[in-house]
């Protein structure tokens, strides 16, 4: 299993978002550039995460985004889900039906497996939020780091 990068940019997005005073927004222009992805793609990104009700989108000359719900309350499942989907991570192929000849009765013995497996993947994703790695980053990085980047946001942020 491997996630796409898609998953990491957004959740960065969204933590650089953070760093926005209220009413402020930052131009996806920006955003892309900061975490090194194509404008292009990283708009289809940013797509996916409004339509998902993540993130907030101010049209016009003056907009950009912001998050539309407190860090607290954005979970990073949420995330993963709005740019990954829905979809379960295993899907029984037959193999193991074909191989002993029962292919109608439906048994795969890898289902239950790695569908635990996948709800306590799930599990870990939906107990920590974009501000749960917002306090890591409070913790981990140098400081004058942090007010390096608080300045340029300040720099490029648009105010609504």
């Amino acid at each position: 299993m491997q996630m796409k990068t898609g998953v990491e940019q957004s959740i960065y997005a969204m933590l650089l978002l953070t760093f926005l005073p209220d009413k402020g927004v930052l131009p996806g222009e920006f955003i892309s550039q900061q975490l090194g992805a194509s404008p292009t793609y990283f708009q289809k990104l940013l797509r996916k995460l409004v339509h998902a009700d993540l993130l907030m989108s101010v049209p016009g000359a003056k907009g950009g985004f912001r998050l539309k719900a407190s860090p607290e309350q954005i979970r990073v499942f949420d995330v993963y889900e709005a740019i990954e989907g829905k979809q379960s991570l295993y899907a029984s192929s037959g193999v193991f039906e074909d191989l002993m000849g029962i292919q109608n009765q439906n048994i795969c013995l890898l289902s239950d497996l790695m569908a635990e497996a996948e709800q306590s993947w799930q599990s870990t994703l939906k107990r920590e939020t974009i501000d749960s790695i917002r306090r890591e980053i409070y913790l981990n990085c140098p400081p004058d780091h942090l007010t390096k980047l608080q300045s340029l946001i300040e720099e490029k942020m648009i105010r609504n």
